[in-house]
């Protein structure tokens, strides 16, 4: 029997997730799933999932994943998205690192949040790129926007499908639902640097663009890094 799933399923072991669990994003995040990152997976007791405290060694100066998991994270989520009867089933942040043709390493933090209807990652980049440039090569659909009175640019992104092969261990990969993408600049000036706030549904319906938004308005101020004006 085979079965087709656009994220992991609920109780999978955190290795498994991470290797299961993909997104693109217009390849401006890292697709990067660090195994060594922080996870922990609802409880017996149905509570809420929180962020794990890292071992990471980022450095101070650079936002962690455990940082941006906790942002998004928020009590008020599943509010935020629309599905206020649900709860974080999985959280967990990674701090990987995006290495470059001439051999430079640039951290690519990220936070994660399952719920039962909508997966969650918010990443960052020190991309010297302007955000107000971006819609440029983000595809036809890319539109810009503001957030918080920051240039912002939303965009849609396919994730990927994985097909179980639950007798024979076999995993096959093809087109899953749609990913619906802000990229936010970190200060109203568009001075470099942005955060990418990324929704998908586990049915494959497109994402609420409602959502999104309520949910980048709320989260964006409480991450590190991110200027107000």
């Amino acid at each position: 029997m085979t079965e087709a799933v656009p994220e992991p399923e609920k109780g999978w072991s955190p290795a498994s997730q991470a290797v299961a669990a993909v997104v693109v994003v217009g390849g401006l995040a890292a697709l990067v799933w660090a195994l060594g990152g922080s996870f922990l997976q609802q409880a017996e007791d149905r509570k809420p999932a929180v962020c794990e405290k890292s071992d990471s060694k980022q450095g101070a100066k650079h936002i962690s994943g455990v940082q941006l998991c906790t942002a998004l994270n928020r009590p008020d989520l599943p509010t935020l998205l629309g599905t206020p009867d649900e709860f974080a089933r999985t959280a967990y942040g990674s701090d990987a690192t995006i290495t470059s043709a001439d051999g430079s390493k640039t951290p690519a933090p990220e936070g994660n949040v399952d719920l039962d209807t909508y997966s969650l990652k918010l990443s960052v980049s020190d991309d010297d790129v302007p955000v107000s440039d971006m819609a440029a090569f983000l595809g036809g659909g890319a539109q810009t926007r503001t957030v918080l009175g920051h240039p912002a640019v939303l965009y849609s992104d396919r994730t990927i499908a994985l097909s179980l092969n639950l007798g024979g261990g076999k995993v096959d990969t093809g087109p899953g639902g749609i990913a619906r993408s802000l990229v936010v600049a970190r200060d109203a000036k568009d001075g470099g640097g942005f955060f990418e706030v990324s929704i998908w549904r586990q049915d494959d319906v497109t994402p609420d663009d409602a959502a999104l938004f309520r949910v980048a308005e709320e989260v964006l101020p409480e991450v590190p890094g991110w200027t107000a004006g």
